[in-house]
């Protein structure tokens, strides 16, 4: 797939504006693969990203990968910033702290996706910065001055993402993680239709920061464990840290990964809100759909599978083939709650 966000992110250093010292220690954070990628060598480069999916895919393309490096002092820090504004600013002033003085610290966002404000932030913190638009992008980039660089907001930008209480203090969060600082409508609605009958083995697929699977496991008494899955680790952490109650009196088991890969199993049920996003705005029904066929080879036979959508998704195909039957138990506020249960055969 494309990635012009990336494409745009390394224009200036191909074409010239941007000059790296040889050989150049460089972080990339939020990195992505693709063919853009290839203009910042191997050597030297250190790829942060914490989205299984496209950790997966850099792997694939040989980059070695960590979630959060400790390393500092990089000659160039490039960034693919995230679309809520405050994470995005916690990761440009993290960008900033990881390069040392006189490094080069370049971002790059769609037009349609935050390029305004990656703007005028990017010139707030750094004091100045050069840009350049290209495929319905822009790429900002300057180098760390301490004469023009703000160190106040740089103090103040790098907590926004910091963890912190959310619902009365019910849970721990983060911005940039879904629905971050709330309990998403059709979450909610898949946890008043959750039978307080499950039992055995679970799974929660894509549990975000583990309101579901807490829900679970708070209603029904005869579950004796959930892996937990999910794609963001950083949501991950916060799930581990969510169901703390839990851990010794249930077996719990958080997997980093990318669910349309496949699961782990056999289960006795699932419970699921699959995401329909992935790095932009588009609806991404291929993303559900593959959490539907995983479900389904990762269930026992007779297992159910309780999954939340948007009305509008196309998931009723996918469902037919991968499950004996389905029905939607609920329909309301723009969702629908499904119940499958998986054949004998299947």
């Amino acid at each position: 797939m494309s990635d012009p966000a990336l494409d745009a992110l390394v224009l200036p250093i191909e074409n010239g504006f941007v000059d790296l010292p040889e050989p150049a220690r460089v972080l990339f954070s939020r990195a992505r693969a693709g063919r853009a990628l290839t203009a910042l060598g191997r050597s030297g480069l250190v790829c942060e990203q914490s989205f299984a999916p496209d950790r997966d895919a850099l792997q694939a393309a040989g980059h070695d990968v960590t979630a959060e490096t400790r390393e500092t002092g990089f000659d160039a820090v490039l960034l693919l910033p995230g679309r809520q504004r405050q994470e995005a600013r916690a990761q440009l002033a993290r960008a900033v702290a990881k390069a040392k003085p006189g490094a080069v610290i370049l971002a790059a966002a769609p037009n349609t996706e935050g390029a305004k404000s990656l703007e005028t932030d990017f010139g707030a913190l750094l004091g100045t910065a050069d840009k350049l638009s290209k495929h319905k992008c822009r790429v900002l980039w300057a180098e760390k001055d301490g004469a023009t660089l703000d160190p106040d907001l740089l103090e103040s930008w790098q907590a926004l993402d910091a963890v912190r209480p959310v619902l009365d203090g019910a849970y721990l969060s983060r911005p940039g993680v879904f629905a971050w600082d709330r309990i998403d409508p059709a979450s909610a609605l898949l946890a008043q239709h959750l039978p307080d009958t499950l039992s055995g083995k679970g799974a929660d697929l894509g549990a975000g920061f583990g309101f579901l699977t807490r829900t679970v496991l708070e209603n029904a008494p005869k579950v004796s464990g959930i892996d937990v899955y999910e794609a963001e680790k950083r949501a991950l952490d916060l799930a581990e840290q969510n169901l703390a109650a839990f851990k010794g009196k249930k077996t719990l088991t958080g997997i980093w990964s990318d669910v349309t890969r496949g699961i782990e199993g056999l289960y006795d049920f699932i419970v699921s809100n699959p995401p329909f996003h992935q790095t932009g705005k588009a609806d991404r029904p291929d993303t559900g759909q593959g959490f539907i066929r995983s479900a389904a080879r990762g269930l026992k036979p007779g297992g159910s599978f309780w999954m939340v959508a948007n009305r509008h998704l196309p998931y009723e195909h996918a469902l037919s083939e991968a499950f004996a039957s389905f029905e939607i138990i609920a329909d309301e506020g723009g969702y629908k709650v499904i119940r499958a249960i998986k054949g004998k055969g299947h």
